[in-house]
């Protein structure tokens, strides 16, 4: 596992991707730096991920390395980064910048990187417990902020690490190690809760869909702001089966968001539109397992864009003074 990036020093990152130089150019002299190498799985594969067989987070891995096969960052200005649990595992799984934060608070981590660095690209990985319990706050707060990165929550409605615990997010009846007789408090429903929270960008998959979770992750990385994919990753170990009904393998039915084409059909009428926010929160209500797709998706200024301008004003109203100048003058205003 590597270390999030401390400082701007292009010295503290390790060359990833980019080739040696190679001999001097004989047109002038200088020498001639070869194409940048790809970026591919080969690449991004760290350690053997540790999870139980047939655990719904290999596809979201798999997905995740396609994702970053296809948009092609720089090796070197990619971040992963994750709380604790079995899927906030993932730091390990892949050789890129990142590490693991105390469990719930990956994301204000993650956020710091992110506003203090806008050449990366930082995804942060967490399950339904690290996300909507202990972390669940910042969970709010990072959204409501509109931080530049992109979240991934895989939900598998229980607390598997600590072998069979009620997670937010585990149902009505689900018998565990913390509710024997069954769990009796509502579960959190993870769309309307993001909704509500000011995440700019809103989407839903499934782990055994993985075409799928591929287009919502790589739509996700490519919004200009907060983006929250929520991926349902069977535990096999302790929940089995829990997402058979989105399994068209297993009986069920996978529903996927029609998106409004507005192309002026009558039949358009009927799509979603993401840019409302009332018709996300409709679709966070229906009937269980619901829908699969992007619930939500509007513009808004990020935080990394707004304490960018705040910091550009406050250089212009002091010239472009240096911080030791500026720390003298405060300290000249206090005698």
């Amino acid at each position: 596992m590597s270390t999030a990036v401390p400082t701007p020093s292009t010295e503290a990152l390790p060359v990833l991707s980019l080739p040696a130089v190679s001999q001097s150019n004989p047109s002038n002299g200088s020498p001639a730096i070869a194409p940048r190498v790809p970026v591919t799985k080969k690449a991004l594969t760290a350690d053997h991920p540790t999870w139980c067989p047939g655990c719904g987070d290999f596809a979201v891995l798999a997905a995740f390395y396609r994702v970053l096969e296809k948009l092609q960052y720089p090796h070197e200005n990619i971040v992963t980064f994750a709380g604790i649990g079995c899927s906030s595992r993932f730091p390990y799984f892949v050789n890129t910048h990142g590490g693991h934060f105390i469990h719930g608070r990956s994301l204000p981590f993650a956020a710091g990187i992110s506003l203090g660095r806008d050449d990366l690209h930082v995804f942060v990985f967490g399950g339904d417990g690290d996300g909507f319990s202990i972390g669940g706050n910042h969970l709010v707060h990072t959204a409501r902020k509109n931080v530049r990165l992109t979240y991934v929550i895989m939900d598998n409605f229980v607390y598997g690490l600590t072998k069979k615990q009620t997670s937010p997010t585990s149902p009505i009846g689900f018998k565990s190690k913390t509710d024997p007789t069954g769990a009796m408090d509502q579960p959190i429903n993870p769309m309307r809760t993001l909704v509500n929270s000011g995440a700019t960008f809103i989407a839903r998959s499934h782990a055994t869909q993985v075409n799928h979770m591929i287009d919502m992750m790589t739509r996700a990385a490519q919004h200009d702001g907060f983006s929250v994919v929520e991926i349902l990753s069977e535990c096999v170990e302790f929940y089995a089966g829990a997402f058979d009904a989105a399994n068209p393998r297993k009986g069920g039915a996978f529903r996927n968001i029609e998106l409004k084409k507005n192309d002026g059909t009558p039949e358009d009428a009927s799509r979603h539109d993401p840019t409302d926010e009332l018709a996300a929160y409709k679709l966070a209500t229906e009937p269980w397992p619901g829908s699969f797709g992007i619930f939500y998706e509007v513009k808004r200024p990020t935080k990394n864009r707004l304490e960018a301008d705040l910091i550009a004003r406050a250089r212009e109203r002091t010239k472009g003074a240096g911080d030791l100048d500026l720390l003298q003058a405060s300290f000249a205003r206090l005698r």
